[in-house]
C-alpha cells in the first residue's frame, strides 16, 4: 500500500508566504504549486491530504500560566497568507481543522493510518507522534517509535515551547531535559512523576493538555494513574518496544513503498 502524505499546510502558507512577500499573489500560488509538486515526486506518493488551522483551539481555556500562543500577538504575517489558504483549499482540497489545530488533525489522522502515513513538517511537536516523518528541508524520512514519541513528549514539559509560549523550567533545554528523564525510568507514571517534581502537579498537567497533540477527536489528555493498568503510554496504552518498532528506530531515509 501506498503511503498517505500528511502535509503540515500552515507552515507551508508561513513559509513560501514569507518568501514571495515582495511579489504578487499569482507568484505566491505558483510557488506553492511547484513545491507540493517537488515535494509529491521526492517522496514518490500518490496520495497526500493538507491540513490547515481554523477558527477556535481548545487549548486557548487551558492555557492559564500564560495565554497560548500570546507572544504572537501583533507580529506579522505574509501578505498573501489568506491567498495561499483559500488556493490549497480550492485547488489541494486542504482540510481546515476547526477547534483545534492542523497539528491535532494531522495526529489524528497519522493514528488511524499507522505507518501507512508520513507526517510531512518541519515542527518537532510531531516528534510525540509514532509513525514515519519527513522533514522537507533536510530531506531526512526518520521512524519515531511509541517509546521515542513518549519521551519527546514529556521533554517539552520540561524545556517548554518557546513557539507556542507554553513555560517550561528555566535552565532545562533539550539536553538536561532528556538526561532527567531517560535517568527516572520509561515508564508514563515514572515520567509524569518526574516532571511534577519540576513543575507542580497542576503546572504539569497545564503544560501536558497544551501540547498532547489529540489522536483522537475532542480528546483531552490525563496524565497517568500509578494505580492504573494501562499507565504507562502517553494515552493510556504501553509504548511499543517490540522487534518491528526497534527495527523502524534505526532506518533513516529508505526507499517508500
Amino acid at each position: 500500500m501506498s503511503k498517505v502524505a500528511l502535509i503540515d499546510a500552515d507552515m507551508l502558507c508561513y513559509r513560501i508566504g514569507f518568501a514571495c512577500d515582495n511579489e504578487t499573489a499569482s507568484v505566491a500560488t505558483n510557488t506553492m504549486n511547484n513545491f507540493l509538486i517537488e515535494l509529491i515526486t521526492e517522496l514518490n506518493i500518490t496520495e497526500w491530504e493538507l491540513f490547515l488551522t481554523g477558527k477556535g483551539n481548545f487549548r486557548d481555556q487551558i492555557a492559564v500560566t500564560v495565554p497560548y500562543k500570546g507572544n504572537r500577538v501583533g507580529k506579522p504575517k505574509p501578505v498573501h497568507i489568506e491567498t495561499l489558504r483559500q488556493y490549497l483549499m480550492d485547488e489541494w482540497d486542504a482540510n481546515l481543522a476547526e477547534g483545534q489545530e492542523a497539528d491535532d488533525a494531522i495526529a489524528i489522522r497519522a493514528t488511524e493510518l499507522g505507518d501507512d502515513s508520513i507526517i510531512v513538517s518541519l515542527d518537532k511537536d510531531f516528534d510525540q507522534v509514532q509513525g514515519w516523518h519527513y522533514n522537507f528541508v533536510k530531506k531526512d524520512l526518520y521512524y519515531i517509535t511509541a517509546e521515542e514519541g513518549l519521551l519527546n513528549f514529556y521533554m517539552q514539559f520540561l524545556t517548554g515551547d518557546r513557539i507556542d509560549n507554553i513555560v517550561g523550567v528555566k535552565g532545562i533545554g533539550p539536553v538536561k531535559a532528556h538526561k532527567i528523564l531517560t535517568d527516572c525510568g520509561r515508564l508514563g507514571s515514572d515520567l509524569w512523576a518526574t516532571v511534577v517534581e519540576h513543575l507542580g502537579e497542576e503546572r504539569a498537567l497545564e503544560n501536558g493538555r497544551l501540547l498532547y497533540l489529540r489522536r483522537k477527536e475532542g480528546e483531552i489528555w490525563n496524565p497517568p494513574s500509578v494505580e492504573s493498568s494501562a499507565e504507562q503510554g502517553i494515552h493510556g496504552q504501553n509504548p511499543d518496544t517490540s522487534s518491528s518498532s526497534e527495527q523502524h528506530s534505526e532506518q533513516r531515509s529508505p526507499a517508500i513503498q
